[in-house]
Order: structure tokens, then C-alpha cells, then sequence
């Protein structure tokens, strides 16, 4: 009799425990939910800041490319190519802002845990693409000012070999930051402050959080 009665009690004090685990996770889970929000609502200002002033960036480039093509000459080639390009380039950053705050907005806090993290995960990996995109444009800041009336004729062969470095040199730091900005590479610190500039730090936080879930888990 004794020992049933060991048992029982027992298995009364595990089914309390259980239930108190139980409940801590889901006390837990709303704290890290809570923590998570509040650190993506700075994404969200950020994405909406970049989205006003990326479309004042482009209406002026816009204009000024506008003017260059409706009054052209051959003087303005390198100019009409650099910032045409840069205009392009820019079009995609605003969209890659638009898309993240509508997935930043579209996030089910009340969803599972699994899904809140994937839904994270690919919005840092998509900010990481973005971050690495844009250095594309790095080269056409070094060319738009020239032009076929004094280059390369009416310069000096130093000007000629200061100009091909200051490219190419801008060109090979271009490549080299698209190539090494990947996911293998997103703990390493140069990349994740590129990420933190375009907005990635709030993600990381987010991120952060939900793993202490999973640590909780483990216990």
C-alpha cells in the first residue's frame, strides 16, 4: 500500500513539474515574442525611411538622366551609362525595401516558433543578397564624370593610369565584396556590419531571441 501510494504521489509531483514546464515555455514564448517585435519595429522604420528617400534618389537621378538623354551628346556616354546603371540598381534596393517590410509586417507572431524562424531566416538571408547586390555600383561612381571631349585625348598618360586603377581597383573591390557576402560568411564581422546597414541587425536580434527558445528546449 505504501509503495502505491509512492507511485502515486510520484506521478502527481512529474505531472506538476510537466505542467510547469509547460507553462514556461509558454511564458517564454511570449516574452522572446514580445523582444522580437520590438526589435523589428526599428526594421520597420528603417525600411520605411529607406523607402521615402530611395524614391527621392531616384526621382532626382531619374531627372538628371532624363536631361542628359533629352539633350544628348556623345560628351554625356559615360555619364548616361554610369548613372543609368546605378538608377537600376537602385530601382531593385527599393524593391528589396518594399519587400521587407511587407514579409516584416506579414510575420504571425502567434504562429509556431519553426515558422516564425524560417520566416526570419530567409529575411536575413534576402537583406544579406541586397547588402550584396548594391556594392555593384561601387565602379560607376569612378566614371560618370568623364567624358569623350577631354577623355582620354586631352589628358596625360598619369591621369590615363590614375583613372584605370581608380576603376579598377573599385571594380576588383565590387567583386570581392559580392563574392564573399554569402551565408557561410554572415558571422564574420565586416559582413554582418555591412548587413546591420542595411537594416539586418534587427533580424539578428530577432533571431537571437527565438534560439533561446530552442535552448530552453534542451534542457
Amino acid at each position: 500500500m505504501e509503495e502505491a501510494n509512492f507511485v502515486l504521489l510520484w506521478k502527481e509531483q512529474y505531472e506538476k513539474i510537466d505542467q510547469s514546464l509547460v507553462i514556461n515555455k509558454q511564458l517564454l514564448k511570449e516574452v522572446i515574442t514580445q523582444k522580437a517585435e520590438f526589435a523589428l519595429r526599428s526594421l520597420i522604420r528603417f525600411k520605411t525611411r529607406g523607402i521615402i528617400i530611395a524614391i527621392i534618389y531616384l526621382i532626382l537621378l531619374g531627372l538628371v538622366l532624363f536631361y542628359a538623354i533629352s539633350h544628348y551628346s556623345s560628351a554625356a556616354n559615360y555619364f548616361i551609362v554610369s548613372i543609368g546603371a546605378i538608377f537600376l540598381i537602385n530601382i531593385k534596393a527599393l524593391y528589396d525595401y518594399i519587400k521587407h517590410l511587407i514579409w516584416t509586417n506579414n510575420i504571425d507572431y502567434n504562429g509556431s516558433i519553426t515558422e516564425i524562424q524560417e520566416k526570419l531566416t530567409k529575411l536575413q538571408v534576402s537583406i544579406l543578397q541586397h547588402s550584396r547586390f548594391m556594392v555593384l555600383q561601387f565602379p560607376l561612381w569612378t566614371t560618370f564624370y568623364l567624358s569623350d571631349k577631354w577623355f582620354p585625348y586631352s589628358v596625360s598618360w598619369g591621369y590615363i593610369v590614375f583613372q584605370f586603377f581608380l576603376t579598377a581597383s573599385f571594380t576588383y573591390l565590387a567583386y570581392w565584396l559580392y563574392k564573399n557576402q554569402t551565408p557561410e560568411n554572415a558571422n564574420k564581422k565586416w559582413v554582418k556590419t555591412l548587413i546591420e546597414g542595411s537594416g539586418g541587425k534587427s533580424v539578428m536580434k530577432a533571431i537571437a531571441f527565438y534560439k533561446d527558445i530552442e535552448n530552453f528546449k534542451q534542457l
